[in-house]
């Protein structure tokens, strides 16, 4: 079990709950960071009181200091800040839940100061993964994943050998808000109508993910990376339950799968106790209550934005950069009633294709490959 813990992105929904862990086991915290959201940082702060707490404006922090006057915690704000709670020297482990690109620089220099990983910000592995995998191993630190699915890939192959023994690692996904619906019913929906996610409660840009499918397709990306796995060794199935997370399948037929309730406590929690296990706060899955447990082929006519991440992870390079960047832009967008559903696809593949490709990227040309998607998506604004 971790000794003590910094939160990039603890006011979000990933960093709450970790908290939640984090006062389940009796865990201190180091240092939290957070965007503008003051009065939640604050009464973090004043309960778990940090060493320091990071906002991402100046008007943030100066707002933050007023509310904790009374307490020995420092804070900062903006990049550099980020970077000091990635690195602070009391915390053995950092969880990277922050949003977005902005997690790709605290991680790497987490991981350069020798801190275990609790990973929540899939979006680094897809930018960056070949990068941040070799600097994992160069400085010897575990990154432990914190999404539902990689999680779960991650204790199905516990223990088990050597990776040539494993056939394929299956991706499960509950299908989102929109299962089951054609594209001309899809042209149609709200921005209401995707955040309303079947069985987990996220963050809004997460759920958007889910509802376009981007999100499994961002997974695909970072299965690859986390476990050294060509596409062709990555699959999809939907899931609508949610209750088998994930899968492996060895070479010899074997299938395992790990099974819980959809709760992303889970996964948070074993981040920090592993090797261990212990009790969790979480209710026990009752697998006489959980119903049938069905498997479905995504239909990549209607979520198009699966294929097109498939296709960026074949291709590699910057590729998955550009796509990421365009997504993030695009679904920002859409959260603000600027475009419809569809639109994010026919952006983020406008982008994909505007911005130039380069075959091995270094961090510099990842950052600008970034940018230039974005921009790219404000350009083809329809």
């Amino acid at each position: 079990m971790v000794k003590s813990i910094s939160i990039l992105g603890s006011t979000g929904s990933i960093g709450r709950q970790s908290l939640d862990i984090a006062r389940h086991l009796g865990i201190p915290v180091a240092a939290l960071a957070a965007g503008t959201s003051v009065d939640r940082m604050a009464q973090q702060c004043h309960e778990f009181r940090p060493t320091l707490a990071v906002m991402a404006t100046e008007e943030a922090a100066a707002a933050l200091k007023e509310q904790i006057s009374g307490l020995p915690t420092r804070v900062a704000w903006g990049e550099e800040g980020l970077l000091e709670a990635a690195t602070i020297p009391e915390a053995d482990c950092v969880i990277t839940a922050v949003v977005g690109m902005l997690g790709l620089k605290p991680t790497l220099a987490a991981i350069r100061a020798g801190k275990r990983i609790g990973l929540a910000n899939k979006e680094t592995m897809v930018c960056a993964g070949e990068l941040v995998m070799t600097e994992a191993k160069k400085y010897g630190v575990e990154i432990i994943p914190v999404d539902s699915e990689h999680s779960a890939i991650f204790q199905c192959l516990m223990g088990s050998g050597e990776k040539r023994e494993i056939k394929r690692l299956i991706l499960t996904c509950s299908g989102g808000p929109f299962f089951g619906m054609k594209p001309e019913e899809l042209k149609r929906v709200t921005r209401a109508d995707a955040l309303k996610h079947p069985n987990w409660k996220m963050g809004a840009k997460i759920t958007i993910d889910c509802a376009t499918l981007m999100n499994k397709g961002l997974e695909v990306i970072e299965a690859m990376r986390l476990y050294e796995m060509p596409l062709d060794r990555v699959d999809v199935v939907i899931h609508r339950q949610s209750i088998v997370h994930s899968m492996v399948e060895f070479v010899d037929g074997a299938v395992m799968a790990q099974m819980g309730a959809p709760d992303m406590r889970l996964p948070i929690q074993l981040a920090m106790t592993y090797p261990e296990r212990t009790a969790c706060v979480v209710d026990p899955l009752d697998l006489l209550k959980c119903g049938p447990l069905t498997f479905t082929a995504p239909d990549l006519e209607a979520f198009p934005c699966l294929k097109l991440a498939m296709d960026c992870a074949r291709k590699g390079g910057s590729a998955c950069a550009a796509m990421n960047g365009a997504n993030e832009e695009a679904v920002a967008m859409f959260l603000r009633d600027e475009i419809g559903f569809y639109d994010i696809y026919d952006l983020v593949s406008q982008a994909v294709d505007a911005v130039p490709f380069i075959p091995n990227p270094t961090l510099d040309e990842i950052l600008e490959t970034d940018r230039l998607a974005r921009q790219a998506v404000k350009n083809f604004k329809p």
